[in-house]
C-alpha cells in the first residue's frame, strides 16, 4: 500500500477515537449533572412536603385554640 493510504487510514482512526472519547466524556458530564439536579429536586420536594404537613398541624392547633377560647368564654 502507498504511504498516502496509510496516512489517511491513521487519520481516520484518530478522528474516530477522538470523536468517540469526546462523546463518552461529555456523556459522563451530563449524567453527573443530571444526578446532581435530581438530588436538588428531591431535597426541594421534601421541603414542600414538610411545609404542607406543618401547615396542616398549624390549622389543627388553631382550631384547638379556638375551642379553648370558646370554652373559656
Amino acid at each position: 500500500m502507498s504511504t498516502e493510504l496509510w496516512v489517511a487510514m491513521l487519520a481516520l482512526a484518530g478522528t474516530l477515537i477522538g470523536s468517540f472519547s469526546g462523546i463518552l466524556v461529555a456523556n459522563k458530564l451530563v449524567n453527573f449533572r443530571l444526578e446532581q439536579l435530581e438530588k436538588k429536586v428531591e431535597k426541594h420536594n421534601n421541603v414542600i412536603e414538610r411545609i404542607a404537613m406543618a401547615e396542616n398541624e398549624i390549622k389543627i392547633i388553631n382550631h384547638k385554640i379556638e375551642d379553648v377560647e370558646k370554652a373559656l368564654e
